[in-house]
């Protein structure tokens, strides 16, 4: 049974699929990728990133978090729950105060592998959005507001270009259980004719927790993966997308990261120019 705030997905063949990953024979075909983006509103790259580095990450991520009580004393290196209370002023400090604007994540995030690969892909200089956000969701959480609802990223984004690229890297393996992204089938189309009719502008808001009634609605699938550590989902900014819940049986915490690539000649949103931190409004 899946899940995602609460709600059961529907598995029949025509609410739920998989992800199809971009074959090995196309990875450096810069034409067949831009095809695939636009007809899908995704690039599933495996095993993208070097393994090693995102767990290495990893480790240092929940090394830095353990004071708070999140991890268990045993498991720091995997992440695994502690089970019980969390310090959460002492989360968002060490959060907001050392590991967003830490040397660790600014070297995860600009990586040769990612940077130089978005450079390659828009064919042109490239601007990474300061603002990045890195999310981790224990076990067992469960209700509205503890995974990541139904939404696009360009209601968020409304002060630059609508070609920026989001890239969701799993920091660790992820599978479905453990609360991975899915995407809602072909549902970029329907959102970019839309935002052409001017009848999408709506303030920066998630769509919905409900992630069934919304795959009726759009009478589409949602397209889940069992991640692996290396993977990345490069993805327009136009697919409506979301989260599972975390049901992990061996109690690791999902941990991913968000980030944003753009040409440096598009338009640039201000407002994301800055570390992400609590209370940003966005």
């Amino acid at each position: 049974m899946i899940t995602s705030n609460g709600y059961i997905l529907d598995e029949s063949p025509g609410r739920l699929g998989r992800l199809d990953a971009v074959p090995v024979g196309e990875r450096r075909d810069r034409d067949a990728l831009w095809q695939r983006l636009r007809r899908d509103g995704y690039l599933y790259l495996t095993q993208h990133l070097d393994a090693d580095l995102v767990e290495g990450f990893r480790r240092y991520y929940f090394e830095t978090l353990a004071p708070t009580g999140l991890v268990d004393v045993d498991g720091i290196h995997e992440g695994v729950d502690a089970g019980g209370p969390v310090d959460g002023a002492l989360t968002r400090r060490l959060l907001f105060d050392e590991i967003v604007p830490g040397d660790r994540y600014a070297a995860l995030t600009t990586h040769p592998s990612i940077r130089d690969w978005f450079r390659w892909f828009l064919g042109d200089d490239v601007h990474l959005h300061r603002r990045r956000i890195i999310r981790h969701t224990r076990p067992g959480e469960s209700g509205i507001g503890t995974a990541t609802q139904a939404h696009y990223d360009l209601v968020y984004l409304r002060e630059g270009t609508d070609r920026v690229l989001s890239m969701w890297i799993p920091l660790g393996d992820c599978s479905v259980e453990t609360g991975g992204l899915a995407y809602l089938e072909g549902s970029h189309h329907r959102v970019m004719a839309q935002e052409r009719a001017g009848t999408l502008r709506l303030p920066a808001a998630s769509i919905t927790a409900d992630l069934p009634s919304l795959a009726d609605e759009y009478d589409a699938r949602w397209l889940v993966a069992d991640y692996r550590a290396g993977d990345v989902m490069v993805h327009s900014a136009h697919i409506v997308h979301a989260s599972t819940d975390n049901v992990d049986p061996r109690s690791r915490i999902r941990l991913s990261t968000d980030i944003r690539y753009q040409r440096v000649s598009d338009p640039i949103d201000w407002r994301w120019q800055e570390h992400w931190f609590e209370g940003d409004g966005l």
